[in-house]
Formats: C-alpha cells, sequence, structure tokens
C-alpha cells in the first residue's frame, strides 16, 4: 500500500498549517484562563484569528515550510518552521503595538503571544513527526521488509540509517549499530541501540538480519574480512557506503550503497603514498607511458594527471582502447594535458621521433605482453616486446636526457618457471645493467643500434632507471576478477587450474602507487616490491566471490579444476634464493638485493637473442638462449621442460 502513495499536494500541507496555527491560538486563550469557558472572549479570539490568519499566510509561503516531504521531514524543516512561529508572533506584536499606539486599545495580551509560539511550534513539529514514523512504521510492517545491521555507530552509520529509512524502493528495517568502541555500547543512536561488534554472530540469529552495511571508509582490512566471513557464514549480505568525498553533492543516496568487492578484502592494509614528494617531482614535468591504454598504464596515466605534468604522452598499439582513454580523459580532465600517440615500443625508429618531438623527462613503462600461457606458445613475441622493447625505451630514455626512466615488472621474473617472467627477468637485468654502466662512463652507452641524433648529457645527470616488482593486479585485463565475475554471472562453473595454487594480490591503484612511489623515492638501479601481505588461495577467493554473490559454492556454483596451464606456478615469489631486501623511509616498501650484471656481457647476449627472434625463429633455440642467461629459469608444465632435463643429463 505504502509502495504506491503519492506526495501529498504541497497546498494542503499550507492549509494544514494554518488550520494548526488558528487553532493554536485557540487554545492558547483557553490555557491563559485555564480552560474557563465562561472567562473566554470569543470576539477577541475570533478578530485575533483573522489577524493570525493573514499574517500566517505570506510567512508560510515565502519560507516554504508546506514544500518538504512531511515523512522525510529533517531537522532543516524543523528548524524553519521554528522562523516562520517567531516570525508569525513577532508581526502579530508589531500589530498589537500599532494598535495600542493609534486606536488605544490592546489587540492581544502579550502572555497568550508567548503560550501560542510555544504550543504552534510544538503542534506544527510534532504533527509532522507522527506522520514520518507512522509512515515508517507501516511501511516496516510490508511483507519484503530487510532487517538491518548497520557497522559503525558514527556520523557516517547516522547518515546511512536516515538515506535508506527514506528510501521508498526497499523497505529497510535498521535493527541494531554495532561498534568497536566500548563507551558507544548499550547506547541509542537516532533511536537504535548500539552493541559490541562481539556478539555480531548472536544478533544476527536473534534478529533474522538479512543484510549488513559497512560505513567506515577506514576499516582495517583484518577486521574487513572477519566481519564479512561471519555475515557469509550466517547467510547475510554485506553492503557498505562509498567515501565522504564519492557522495553526490556531498549527500549519500540509497543507490550509492553497494555490494563489497573482493578487491575490498585484500588481507593487508593499503599502501600509504607521500604525494607532497610526488607533486613536487612531476608537476609541470613531460611524461612518457608505454602501454597508457592498458589498466595498469591507464591508472598510471590517471594518478599523474592529479599532479599537473605539463603533457602526459600515451603510447599504444591497442587503437580502440587508446580511443577509449581520449574520451574518458576529455569527461574526467578539464585541461588538455595528453598526447596519444598509436606506436609500437620494439619500433625504435617511431619511439625515437615521439621522445625527438617531446623530450620527456620521466617515462613510465608499463607496455608488455603478461598472458603466461601465450607467451609459452610465442617466445619471439616474448622477448620482441618485453625485451627489445624495454631495451629501446631504455636507451632512448638515455640518449634523450629522461630524469628517471621506471619500469614495471612482475614477481613471475623471480625464478621464472614460464617465457613471460624469463623475459621480464631479462628486461630487468638490462635496466639494471644499463644503470650502472651510464655511471662509470658517465657518457651515452653504444646500444649496437644505430643513432639518428645524438643528444648532449651533462655528467651529473644520468638517467635513474629503477624497477617494480609485483604480483597479480586485481581487476586488471585477463585477471581472475573479472573472469569469475564472468562465469558467476553465466552460472558457473567457475574455473582454477588447480586447488592448491596461490597468488600474491593488489589492487589496480595500488599498483601504481607504487610506481609513482619507486619513481620519486628510487636514486637509480634499484628494483622495488611491495610487501604485499599474505598469499591468498585462488580456491578459497573464488568461493569468497561466489558467497559475496549471495550463492552458495558447490550448489548454485559448481567449482572446476583444470590443471596448470604452460609455464604456471602453484606459488609466486617476490625475491629468489639469492636475494634480501634492503627498508625504505616506507615501510611497505623494499629494495631487492640483487645480482649486478656486467654491461657488455648483457647488452653482447640480448643482440644475440633479438637476433635469434628475427633469424632463427627457433622456439627451443630462443628458450633454451634465455636459460642460460637466467639460470634460475627452469620451466615448468611447459614444452620447454625438455631443455631442463637435458641440461640435467650433461652436467
Amino acid at each position: 500500500m505504502f509502495r504506491r502513495i503519492n506526495i501529498t499536494p504541497r497546498w494542503i500541507i499550507f492549509i494544514i498549517d494554518i488550520a494548526i496555527s488558528i487553532l493554536s491560538l485557540v487554545l492558547s486563550y483557553m490555557i491563559k484562563t485555564d480552560f474557563s469557558i465562561n472567562v473566554v472572549n470569543y470576539g477577541e479570539i475570533f478578530s485575533n484569528c483573522l489577524v493570525l490568519f493573514f499574517l500566517s499566510i505570506p510567512i508560510f509561503y515565502f519560507l516554504r515550510t508546506y514544500a518538504a516531504i512531511i515523512r522525510l521531514t529533517t531537522v532543516q524543516d524543523t528548524f524553519r518552521i521554528l522562523l516562520a512561529v517567531l516570525l508569525i508572533n513577532f508581526s502579530f506584536f508589531i500589530v498589537h503595538l500599532f494598535s495600542v499606539t493609534y486606536r488605544q486599545r490592546p489587540l492581544i495580551s502579550l502572555s497568550i503571544l508567548i503560550i501560542n509560539t510555544f504550543v504552534v511550534f510544538v503542534f506544527l513539529t510534532v504533527y509532522r513527526i507522527i506522520i514520518k514514523h507512522s509512515f515508517s512504521y507501516f511501511k516496516n510492517l510490508h511483507i519484503d521488509r530487510k532487517r538491518v545491521i548497520l557497522y559503525g555507530a558514527i556520523e557516517a552509520g547516522l547518515l546511512t540509517k536516515r538515506t535508506i529509512e527514506q528510501d521508498d524502493k526497499v523497505h529497510y528495517e535498521v535493527v541494531a549499530f554495532i561498534d568497536d568502541n566500548h563507551y558507544k555500547v548499550k547506547k541509542a543512536l537516532d533511536g537504535v541501540r548500539v552493541l559490541h561488534s562481539s556478539s555480531l554472530s548472536e544478533l544476527i540469529k536473534k534478529e533474522k538480519v538479512d543484510e549488513l552495511i559497512i560505513t567506515p571508509a577506514n576499516l582495517p582490512a583484518e577486521k574487513k574480512n572477519k566481519i564479512v566471513d561471519t555475515c557469509l557464514d550466517l547467510g547475510v549480505r554485506i553492503l557498505h557506503i562509498p567515501p565522504v568525498d564519492a557522495w553526490i553533492n556531498g549527500q549519500l543516496t540509497a543507490r550509492q550503497i553497494q555490494k563489497i568487492k573482493i578487491e575490498e578484502l585484500l588481507e593487508r592494509e593499503p599502501i600509504q603514498i607521500h604525494n607532497d614528494v610526488i607533486h613536487s617531482q612531476l608537476k609541470k614535468k613531460r611524461i612518457l607511458v608505454t602501454g597508457a591504454a592498458g589498466s595498469i598504464g591507464g591508472e598510471i596515466v590517471r594518478q599523474l594527471a592529479k599532479y599537473h605534468p605539463t603533457v602526459i604522452i600515451l603510447v599504444d598499439t591497442a587503437e580502440s582502447a587508446l580511443y577509449e582513454a581520449e574520451l574518458a580523459h576529455k569527461e574526467e580532465f578539464e585541461n588538455d594535458i595528453f598526447k596519444y600517440f598509436i606506436a609500437d615500443v620494439r619500433n625504435l625508429e617511431r619511439m625515437e621521433s615521439i621522445f625527438r618531438e617531446y623530450r620527456p623527462q620521466y617515462v613510465y613503462h608499463a607496455a608488455a605482453y603478461k598472458h603466461v600461457p601465450m607467451m609459452e606458445l610465442h617466445p619471439c613475441e616474448a622477448v620482441s616486446t618485453n625485451i627489445l622493447g624495454t631495451k629501446n625505451l631504455a636507451d632512448l630514455s638515455l640518449r634523450y636526457n629522461v630524469t628517471k626512466f621506471v619500469m614495471v615488472s612482475t614477481d613471475k621474473a623471480v625464478n621464472p618457471t614460464n617465457v613471460m617472467g624469463a623475459t621480464k627477468r631479462i628486461a630487468e637485468i638490462y635496466v639494471q645493467s644499463l644503470y650502472h654502466q651510464s655511471i662509470l662512463k658517465g657518457q651515452d652507452i653504444d646500444s649496437g643500434y644505430p643513432r639518428a641524433h645524438t643528444v648532449s648529457r651533462p655528467n651529473n645527470s644520468i638517467t635513474k632507471f629503477i624497477t617494480t616488482r609485483f604480483g597479480n593486479v586485481l581487476g586488471s585485463n585477463g585477471s581472475v576478477i573479472p573472469r569469475f565475475t564472468a562465469q558467476i554471472n553465466n552460472g558457473g562453473p567457475v574455473t582454477i587450474t588447480h586447488p592448491d595454487i596461490c597468488r600474491y594480490f593488489m589492487t589496480i591503484p595500488e599498483a601504481c602507487q607504487l610506481v609513482l612511489e619507486a619513481g620519486t623515492m628510487g636514486h637509480g638501479g634499484e628494483i622495488f616490491v611491495f610487501d604485499m601481505g599474505k598469499m591468498v588461495k585462488i580456491v578459497d577467493l573464488a568461493k569468497k566471490m561466489i558467497r559475496l554473490s549471495g550463492l552458495t559454492p558447490g550448489v548454485d556454483i559448481d567449482i572446476k579444476f583444470t590443471g596448470l596451464r604452460p609455464g604456471e606456478k602453484l606459488h609466486e615469489e617476490l625475491l629468489n634464493n639469492e636475494e634480501n631486501t634492503i627498508p625504505t623511509y616506507n615501510s611497505q616498501i623494499m629494495i631487492a638485493n640483487v645480482r649486478k650484471y656486467n654491461y657488455e656481457d648483457v647488452v653482447k647476449q640480448i643482440n644475440e637473442l633479438i637476433g635469434m627472434t628475427t633469424l632463427v625463429k627457433d622456439d627451443m633455440e630462443i628458450v633454451q638462449f634465455m636459460k642460460q642467461m637466467v639460470p634460475e629459469y627452469v620451466s615448468n608444465n611447459s614444452v620447454f621442460e625438455q631443455l631442463d632435463k637435458g641440461i640435467l643429463k650433461i652436467i
């Protein structure tokens, strides 16, 4: 019934307010005379009611006390009513003074005006509150009402309560607030009791709770996971509100209360970034980003734009994705600081033309082939993009006096078991060795490629080459999250390669923040690794995603194990057996203490390897050569395992 109620016309509210004002004046006379009917002057009451009528109309009209929706009455509406009541009675007092002055007769007793001020304010306010709570009560009697717990007895929790209670589309009943603060427990917030979070399980069972809404924006990940697990075990749906800065026009709406995402349940605290340092380094700089249309490169671009660089040069081979990025940037950013280039990092001449035109001061190299099974099938392409592409960018950065070159690497480069990881490790080795050689020589280095232009370089401005190494990125192109989401939406099954497979995870914004932070703290030659917390079992991740969708693993959605893919590890690593870490000023970011390589040997081997991809194109021979360059590269579940066995036989 209440779902079909329309908003009461404003003219009806207007008439009701005036009628209540007149009745309040009559009641004020009765209170003044102790309800002695014989003492009341009915003629005076009638004439004063007419005065009050003509005073109330313009004041109620201009203050728009009638305009608010009664069942959604707020504190602001109450203040408006108070102002209207004070103005009406003050105006009546002015009229009374005129009557005394010019007619020599009082119009009304001042004590009646004072009584009327209180009576009319109470009546106008109380009838609105009664309608508001009556509507809420009867609406919550509806059979499909949802019983809700709000986590967080704070201002955001109170705003959430009022927001959902005003939602006409869903019938909510807030049964309790829960909070970790013992001082708030057993108190009431907006008429609803506050209980300690330790009683969550019992409360859910006792009150038959349907949903729990998390309201704090900075809830620790460990605490959030504990709450989510409790709710999932008891079949309770979990929602959360966005941060205050994401509210629409500073107001929370029911539409913004969303299901919690798996990305928000990482079992560690988010990375803390020194934005002031980043801003001071990147402001008014020329910056080039490769792979700028991808998930990582695209987020790097969005974050860089906040630091007001002079220009950001976006380079990618994906035409459609780059065009979509251009459209998004026009909507999101006012300043047109972006330049878009469809270009391949493997094409040295094309990349040099971009460097020559824009002379970038910072380079963020995110372009790479990253899908492990695909690269096992195409080693030549992996070498060309991941190694040659990186070499081209690094050489050009040195040649064109780039201040910092930041390379995006992967944990798969550590003790690689696949082609992709091995190519990224070789790229790391080249970037590091190039930096150390440039320090020794203090000048441009002969990379073995012809040079169209040479840029003079001061000896004290050697390009600082920096590498960032992190694990899987949640929500990136080809990651398990969008694949699992699609499989769940299609009714399953969710496919996982192995029941024991584990991975480190971080979100796209965190990954890109790490890249920017490394770019600012790096002095050159470092490989930065991130404290990524605990490894996550992929099967646990899949089960939690299914349960967050309101379904039951193995009942509504099956989980199917398909076997390890070519080159895939059960467990990823951030450091190999011979590496350790050096702390930085950010406790979550460390420097890998890795082996140094001789540049002359490295560049000779890389040039030979690149030559093999264009001349020989024998996958076995190419991979065998990479294994010689990276002795810890041992293939797993791949056709290239026979190369490892052959080496063992020779030994």
